[in-house]
């Protein structure tokens, strides 16, 4: 839906419906129709010691078959009040303004709309006794309509509401049974009922609590749209959208509102002319930003997870000051920028030292938060975890807290665990200047690599001069075209040939020596014996590397950008429907090939012998350290014994 057919909701109409809200809020009674109570109604005993009476029950044949479920009270305000110590807490004011003013909505979108339709002048007919027999088929439809529209925006804005102030806490409420569609008010009533009968058996404390009311709303939504696949007389609704300037709330048919999930970014963010050097990791960085872009809300998954070329995980490392933390602003721009245009949620985090907890177990949740948060399946999601050697220890190492050993403990299991479903709406990335301080296991899941080397040529370092002088000089230039050594397909299709060859010592080895023996590596079976020469000279090399390797070269598969105009109108790609998306990237992809394979392959093994050489090299400096202090110590203890 284009900003140009959306209507605007006004204040004055929704505050119009705040009594009506209100009173459904405050108190009414309900007989259930479809829906199974789950606490039981509350007798009141005459007096104490003598129970109440049993329930009459007919003796007149057919009456014994009709409904006896008596009416009872329901009382959302006192409901959310009982779980308080004597004053209302601000959570439960919060559930409450969201359920009034969601309520509020619903009603004045239901209004409006059937002012617009013929339901309005059917209504007036029918309260003046006037409505035509022909008429009344056309009228129980209309109502019904309304009905189902009143129900979804309201469990609409209710989510869209409520969603600042949910937590980490999740609650299965299950299927919402009680909705009955004669008219609105009725259908909110059931609803309402239900509602009620959740908040007391799952609402035990306060995030329980808006985590209830958020998931039954959740669960209503779904209910409600599938009913409406089938419901005649909805074109009014689902043909335009209305737009709540105070909450910032879009109704948009059938379509849930996520935009408050997103999170506020205060971040300087960098433009990629902005990063000079890291040819590839800027690369890669642009094109993991518009694959992100392609994920499916409806369908909750992105055409990239499921085509195999979409990186979940990746680990960006370099020497302190060669660019890390520009690569992070520049991709979180670019996300935001994208985002905004298409009115995504986009959330960023990051995950620092700040949240080791000195408390047992607490910097496991705080890890676990941290995930769940980037994963919400809701909002295009990234989260960075700068410096995780300080971060996450490593498992056996006496100098890595409890809490350091929690948190690698979540990241892997989070990362590639049993229980991991990729489904392309985040990525995470870990950044290090010591990555051979990262946990083994670990590091090997981060599924690609960004080697982060900052400037390397002398353009790089001309461009870097110039950007970082600013402006406000009269130096002149020379003889330098500005920035055209940043011109990213050219710098990276140099960097990808340069990985033709291994760059370690230790690899080079094994490559000289899988050449000499095999000669070129132009067949699985020869290029699976590189793989096992690999292995024999690091075992840390298993198949999760070459499971990596593979997923790189599937990315590589998909060696395209996705036009900037399919971000800039999102009406070209980013709102099409899913399996249109598939077909259009699928049109894209490019064969694999053996130079694709080797490069990768010398590429991921170079990162793991710096890393392995790196780490191999600490150790023993370190036991150096240790047997130098043992013997200075040993001698210092003989010279003052004698």
């Amino acid at each position: 839906m284009s900003t140009r057919d959306t209507m605007e909701l006004k204040e004055e109409t929704i505050r119009a419906q705040y009594d009506a809200a209100l009173a459904l809020l405050t108190g009414f009674d309900h007989a259930p129709r479809l829906g199974k109570a789950m606490t039981p109604d509350r007798v009141e005993e005459r007096s104490p010691g003598l129970g109440s009476r049993p329930r009459f029950r007919s003796t007149t044949p057919g009456l014994v078959t009709r409904p006896t479920t008596r009416p009872g009270g329901v009382r959302i305000v006192e409901r959310v009040e009982s779980g308080s110590d004597g004053l209302v807490s601000p959570m439960q004011a919060s559930v409450l303004h969201s359920l009034r003013r969601a309520l509020a909505i619903a009603l004045a979108t239901g209004e409006t709309i059937a002012a617009q339709s013929p339901l309005g002048e059917l209504k007036k007919a029918n309260l003046e006794g006037r409505l035509p027999d022909l008429k009344r088929a056309e009228f129980t439809e209309l109502l019904s309509a309304e009905a189902l529209l009143t129900l979804y925006t309201f469990a609409n804005a209710t989510a869209f509401l409520l969603a600042p102030h949910l937590g980490t806490t999740t609650v299965e409420v299950g299927t919402v049974d009680e909705i009955l569609t004669d008219n609105a008010p009725l259908a909110l009533q059931g609803v309402l009922w239900e509602l009620d009968q959740d908040i007391a058996t799952f609402a035990s404390d306060e995030p329980r609590l808006a985590a209830t009311v958020a998931a039954f709303a959740e669960a209503l939504m779904e209910k409600v749209a599938l009913r409406a696949q089938t419901a005649p007389r909805l074109e009014a609704f689902t043909s335009a959208s209305w737009k709540v300037e105070t909450d910032g709330l879009t109704i948009a048919g059938f379509k849930p509102a996520r935009m408050t999930k997103g999170s506020a970014i205060s971040m300087q963010f960098k433009k990629p002319h902005e990063v000079v050097g890291n040819h590839i990791a800027k690369y890669q960085s642009l094109r993991l930003s518009k694959m992100l872009m392609a994920y499916d809300f409806d369908r909750k998954l992105n055409p990239f997870a499921e085509l195999g070329g979409f990186i979940f995980t990746f680990m960006g490392d370099g020497k302190p000051g060669t660019g890390k933390t520009t690569l992070i602003q520049m991709m979180a721009g670019l996300l935001n920028d994208y985002c905004t245009v298409a009115g995504y949620p986009f959330r960023y985090q990051n995950f620092s030292i700040d949240q080791i907890d000195s408390y047992q177990g607490k910097s496991g949740q705080n890890a676990k938060a941290f995930i769940d948060n980037v994963l919400d399946p809701g909002v295009i999601g990234f989260g960075t975890i700068d410096d995780i050697d300080q971060v996450a220890g490593k498992r056996g190492d006496r100098q890595s807290s409890a809490g350091q050993q929690e948190v690698t403990a979540v990241f892997m299991q989070a990362f590639a665990g049993a229980s991991t479903v990729v489904r392309g709406n985040c990525t995470f990335g870990m950044f290090s200047n010591y990555p051979e301080n990262v946990d083994d296991a670990l590091r090997q899941r981060a599924g690609a690599r960004f080697l982060v080397d900052g400037p390397q040529t002398r353009e790089d370092y001309i461009d870097i001069l110039s950007l970082l002088m600013g402006r406000n000089h009269a130096i002149p230039l020379g003889d330098h075209e500005l920035f055209a050594a940043q011109e990213i397909k050219k710098a990276v299709a140099a960097s990808f040939e340069g990985h033709s060859r291994p760059h370690e010592d230790g690899l080079i080895k094994v490559w000289d020596k899988m050449a000499a023996d095999l000669g070129p590596l132009d067949t699985i079976a020869k290029i699976g014996r590189y793989l096992k020469a690999i292995q024999e000279a690091d075992p840390r090399f298993t198949g999760r590397a070459i499971k990596n390797i593979t997923d790189a070269v599937k990315v590589r598969a998909m060696d395209f950008e996705l036009p900037d105009e399919w971000m800039e109108n999102p009406d070209l790609f980013l709102f099409k429907p899913y399996d249109e998306k598939l077909t259009m990237i699928r049109g894209l992809t490019t064969p694999i090939t053996v130079d694709m394979v080797i490069q990768e392959i010398n590429r991921y093994a170079d990162s793991e012998f710096r890393y392995a050489d790196k780490s191999d090299e600490v150790a023993i400096e370190g036991m150096v350290r240790d047997y130098q202090r043992t013997e200075e110590a040993k001698r210092r203890y003989l010279e003052g014994k004698s």
